[in-house]
């Protein structure tokens, strides 16, 4: 466990990610040109910016999403957060995020990189900074029941075809289409 296993995990994860198209490539290049030029990108002391790991947990039919009213971003999002010094990869992160902000054991994880995102954001440094946000498809065990954690104003199971208003619409209908690709 340390910076250094997150380090080379996350490199591992960029350098195996296909992105689906031209635009994903070039993240994953510029990611990764971050990365090589910054020991500590994994860690969310790193002013200038870090990778974040998150997560889109579906059930296991694939039909409904969990997702967080998150009290920082006011919009439904998938889960996800910092990456810890504790964690050993990059998916370890996601998986335990997602384990953390839903309540629910015995997630499963794909520990290919579903996909990736950066966004400027003042997170807990209390600075303004930019997350490198890894994406994960992360599934529910049958009949599983999100118990919300101190992390989110609400959090709720919602039909990947009606979001709720506030969602990030976007985003989650991405990752969706591209989760139904794997399956």
């Amino acid at each position: 466990m340390s910076a250094s296993s997150l380090w080379h995990s996350t490199a591992a994860a960029l350098d195996r990610w296909a992105p689906p198209g031209s635009g994903d490539d070039s993240l994953r290049h510029t990611m990764l040109a971050f990365l090589y030029s910054n020991p500590d990108a994994c860690l969310r002391a790193n002013e200038a910016g870090h990778f974040t790991a998150s997560s889109l947990v579906l059930d296991r039919s694939g039909t409904h999403v969990l997702l967080t009213l998150h009290p920082k971003v006011g919009r439904w999002i998938q889960l996800g957060g910092h990456c810890e010094p504790t964690d050993e990869t990059v998916v370890d992160a996601a998986l335990r995020e997602a384990t953390e902000e839903s309540g629910i054991a015995d997630l499963t994880i794909d520990p290919t990189l579903l996909s990736a995102h950066t966004h400027p954001i003042t997170c807990s440094l209390g600075t303004a900074t930019r997350h490198l946000d890894l994406r994960f498809l992360v599934r529910a065990p049958d009949g599983a029941r999100a118990v919300r954690s101190e992390e989110s104003t609400d959090l709720r199971w919602w039909p990947v075809d009606a979001l709720p208003d506030g969602a990030e619409h976007e985003t989650i209908d991405h990752l969706v289409s591209l989760a139904a690709r794997r399956s």
